[in-house]
């Protein structure tokens, strides 16, 4: 019971951080960035880290304990964006503001997908909004991420629920 009380006092890692290290390691990998064409910027890689988290949450949709899951991955989305802004230097007053927009951006991201794996909808125009953002990219570039996107989703489908949970798709 004390360690629900003092967690930070404790050599375990927070829950889901496992599976968050892992979304992390999904969206740095440079092909990504490369042959995906995803603008190497702190936008690009905040866009290709929702995307990553977004599908990772609809996978969890199917899991019994999914939700639970879902809200620490949430949560150690929230510590790594506000963790961040500080070390950018962009600790001022309205650093909650900022933070809670990245996690509206995150909602509407795993609300897009959804749909599209629902309906087995249009990949290519969830990729152009949740990664490119509208952006430039090559019909090759978007075909490439499209592809690793289907490929993420296919381990994905594949991992058990405790396997995601730590980080293992």
């Amino acid at each position: 019971m004390l360690r629900f009380l003092f967690r930070r006092l404790t050599n375990e890692p927070p829950r889901g951080q496992q599976l968050f290290d892992a979304v992390v390691g999904e969206a740095r990998q440079p092909d990504w960035y490369t042959a995906g064409g995803v603008p190497d910027t702190l936008d690009g890689r905040f866009a290709m880290l929702a995307t990553v988290c977004a599908l990772v949450t609809v996978r969890l949709d199917s899991e019994a304990d999914g939700a639970v899951i879902s809200a620490a991955l949430t949560e150690r989305f929230i510590e790594a964006m506000d963790a961040e802004h500080r070390q950018l230097g962009l600790n001022d007053p309205t650093l909650g503001k900022r933070v809670r927009k990245m996690v509206g951006v995150l909602s509407r991201r795993v609300g897009e997908w959804r749909a599209v794996i629902a309906a087995d909808g249009d990949w290519g125009a969830a990729a152009r909004s949740s990664v490119y953002r509208g952006g430039d990219m090559s019909d090759t570039q978007l075909d490439f991420t499209v592809g690793r996107l289907r490929d993420l989703w296919s381990r994905l489908v594949r991992a058990s629920g405790s396997a995601l949970m730590e980080g293992r798709f």
